[in-house]
């Protein structure tokens, strides 16, 4: 009966460990339904939104900002009955989150991310979880991917080589061939070489897009050049084609469709 018993018990915490690390959230809209898994490892984000969700807050806001190929924006309680035509989007200073920006999670089709202030007056990249914005972005090919890292990669490595390969050094070497110390040469050739390839290793602004990050850029689209940059705390289950058909929407001077997108924001497991 104790054995029993414990497999229960084990059997229970399992279930519950399943539910903390599955919560799903969906987004109703007059245009469909969105369903999003919200990630386990970016907590902050998971709670306060599911909190938020919890109380109405972001019921009867809006799909506020629409940008085509790049994402839907809403959630702003200023958006809630605005007027056709008034500018929408302000933060909310009472709601904001540590940042928790995870380089696995990236803004790929659906990924469901916090928009923040600018670094200027937000240095530490902390959200505004009282919105939201879930990304539409495009479809990359992997020419057009390389040609990214490589726009990104090459100013980062001529900058380094010209703190290593100074005017000094490159005068030596300049020398030492003409004298023909040929070892002397390759060993100094070989240094400047290691060095500019280590720092440029270690240099945290480069880009080199991973496996699941070409592959999804490469299929279902996205867009990479906000990587690293904001908080990615979701992704889009069921509800893909609501996505595009949002972000298609007429919109005006500000980017706000014309057709209002009312939301409704559940938390179902």
């Amino acid at each position: 009966m104790k054995q029993l018993t414990l497999i229960l018990l084990l059997i229970t915490g399992l279930n519950g460990a399943s539910f903390a690390q599955n919560r799903i959230v969906e987004v109703k809209t007059n245009l469909g339904t969105m369903k999003f898994k919200l990630y386990n490892d970016t907590p902050k984000h998971r709670d306060a939104f599911i909190q938020l969700a919890n109380n109405g807050y972001y019921d009867r806001t809006l799909f506020y900002r629409v940008i085509h190929d790049f994402l839907i924006q809403g959630g702003s309680k200023s958006s809630r009955n605005a007027p056709a035509g008034k500018r929408i989007g302000y933060g909310d200073p009472e709601h904001t989150v540590d940042d928790e920006i995870i380089e696995h999670h990236f803004h790929k089709k659906g990924a469901l991310c916090a928009p923040r202030q600018p670094d200027e007056v937000n240095p530490f990249k902390q959200s505004d979880i009282s919105q939201f914005y879930v990304v539409k972005g495009q479809v990359f090919t992997e020419g057009q991917l390389d040609t990214l890292e490589m726009v990104v990669n090459r100013p980062i490595k001529k900058k380094i080589t010209k703190q290593i390969y100074t005017p000094e050094i490159r005068q030596k070497l300049k020398k030492l061939k003409e004298e023909e110390k040929v070892d002397e040469f390759r060993e100094i050739a070989a240094r400047v070489k290691n060095d500019i390839a280590s720092r440029y290793e270690l240099n945290p602004n480069t880009l080199e897009f991973s496996e699941a990050q070409r592959k999804a850029y490469t299929t279902i689209g996205g867009y990479p050049d906000l990587d690293g940059k904001y908080t990615v705390f979701g992704e889009c289950i069921a509800g893909l084609d609501v996505i595009d058909k949002i972000a298609t929407l007429k919109v005006d001077e500000n980017n706000r469709p014309l057709k209002d997108v009312v939301i409704e924001v559940n938390v179902i497991e």
